[in-house]
């Protein structure tokens, strides 16, 4: 035990999380998209607003938490991890129901907008009119000579056929593929983020291990 160890430690912190930014861009994102594309009296706009949130919501509580309890930090984020995978299947099913192509993962307008590191919904919306108007690339191309960037998704998405110069997309189309790209990029740093929880607990405990070596360290000073 380091000889000034807290039983609090430093939480909290959460904005500057890069998987807690890319969730509350994708709430922002959702909300829009849903209010254009979903019928507001539906279920599935409401059931997609709120996975969105939760995954937003659950990244900071996590956060929050960890001050007390590392086990419920996982837990959390755990369930932040849930919301945003359900958040994926109902964009896959927006797709898949109207028959629009979900894009490979190779594909550059994905490429592209992982480049750019879009931070405001905005920032995505002027993504989205490059590939409406065809000028989408530069930045897919850089970040296909640099494979290895931290924020690339590393598990492939299930995907159909991607569109063709000859079919261009449209607007739903990508929307919702966009929303896809952001989903993958920000499961994978929550999978790091488990990780990294779950060897910390391992390897310190939680509040019971840091109450129990504070009064050990107390009775041996006394």
């Amino acid at each position: 035990m380091a000889a000034h160890e807290p039983l609090i430690p430093r939480h909290g912190g959460y904005r500057r999380l890069k998987s807690f930014q890319i969730a509350q861009l994708l709430y922002d994102l959702t909300a829009r998209f849903c209010d254009k594309y979903i019928d507001p009296r539906s279920r599935t706009h409401d059931q997609m607003v709120q996975a969105a949130r939760s995954g937003v919501q659950n990244i900071a509580e996590g956060s929050q938490a960890s001050a007390t309890s590392r086990r419920m930090e996982l837990k959390l984020t755990n369930v932040a991890r849930s919301s945003l995978e359900e958040l994926r299947r109902d964009y896959e099913d927006f797709l898949r129901q109207r028959k629009l192509p979900q894009w490979e993962r190779n594909d550059p307008r994905r490429a592209d907008l992982i480049a750019r590191r879009p931070a405001t919904a905005d920032d995505v919306a002027r993504w989205a009119r490059d590939v409406k108007s065809g000028q989408c690339g530069l930045h897919g191309q850089q970040a296909r000579a640099a494979p290895s960037t931290p924020s690339m998704p590393s598990t492939p998405s299930t995907s159909s056929t991607p569109s063709t110069p000859s079919t261009p997309p449209t607007y739903a189309e990508i929307a919702a593929n966009g929303a896809l790209v952001l989903i993958a990029v920000a499961c994978t740093l929550l999978d790091r983020q488990l990780a990294a929880q779950a060897e910390a607990f391992r390897r310190d405990g939680g509040f019971t291990e840091r109450l129990y070596r504070h009064r050990r360290r107390n009775r041996e000073q006394s």
